[in-house]
């Protein structure tokens, strides 16, 4: 028998006691910080009925270690960033805190606008583009590399300023470009096995597949701690898995490809709260 997808989400969505109204949306159910796991479409065209988190997917035991701040492996990392943002470096004598003050102020908002379009550069800014601008430009600092522990830490701290948030990346003017760029790769079939980001995420979220479930592929979690990492990761280290899972040669860290693909999934899962950290399978 042929499930479609959005029955199959239902099913794992009653499996694991999140369809019924009340219990995916009950303030005491979900993680903290966060008040809905699941938005509507941003616009009438958009090619999903209903935008939900990767949290709706997942076990009630990978749930539980994201609701309680103490218990989200995460929090280690945020921990980190905190302290990274008040610590002195570079040859310009200066922290974070130096030019930003309070992230819990300055930062309020930054992690749901990223990426973000640069005047001055003439091209989208990442979180962790921006970053290391900051610490090349104004502090006279070394780069951090895109997934060391610094660059990690200092990303899930000022992202989860924002969280609760909902995710409102630009959408128009010069972004716009980028943003169809990074659609173009979203529908694009690569690799041995022939296979598009849609081809899971769209087709056939909700299904169950090498022992975990399907979800719609959101981004507003990263950086993200997934239990097979055991730490944390960022969401471009998650294109260049999925990218290896189909066979296709990834695009690097970092690259304009998958800037643009993260600018469409920000756009795409726009009005979804921001969770930082997530935890994930």
């Amino acid at each position: 028998m042929r499930v479609s997808a959005k029955t199959g989400m239902l099913c794992v969505l009653t499996a694991i006691g999140l369809v019924a109204a009340g219990s995916a949306n009950s303030s005491d159910s979900l993680p903290e910080g966060v008040t809905a796991v699941k938005a509507a479409p941003p616009s009438k065209d958009h090619p999903l009925e209903e935008l939900f988190s990767g949290w709706h997917f997942r076990a009630p035991e990978t749930q539980s270690l994201q609701q309680d701040d103490f218990e989200n492996p995460g929090f280690l990392w945020v921990e980190q960033g905190e302290a990274l943002w008040n610590t002195v470096d570079g040859s310009a004598g200066k922290s974070c805190a130096s030019c930003h003050n309070d992230a819990a102020e300055s930062m309020k908002g930054v992690g749901a606008a990223m990426p973000k379009w640069d005047a001055k550069l003439k091209r989208p800014m990442t979180m962790e583009q921006r970053v290391n601008n900051c610490r090349t430009e104004n502090m006279g600092a070394k780069e951090w590399k895109w997934e060391s522990n610094q660059m990690l830490s200092m990303t899930a701290f000022v992202r989860n300023q924002s969280r609760g948030m909902p995710v409102n990346v630009q959408a128009d003017g010069p972004m716009q470009s980028w943003a169809e760029k990074g659609k173009e790769l979203y529908y694009s079939r690569v690799g041995q096995l022939d296979m598009s980001c849609a081809n899971c995420h769209e087709a056939n979220y909700g299904k169950f597949i090498r022992a975990d479930f399907l979800s719609q592929g959101q981004s507003n979690g990263f950086p993200t701690y997934r239990l097979k990492w055991q730490k944390l990761g960022s969401l471009h280290r998650r294109f260049k898995g999925c990218m290896a899972n189909i066979r296709a040669t990834p695009f690097k860290r970092g690259s304009d490809e998958f800037v643009a693909l993260e600018i469409y999934l920000a756009q795409r899962g726009k009005g979804l709260q921001v969770e930082t950290p997530a935890v994930r399978n």
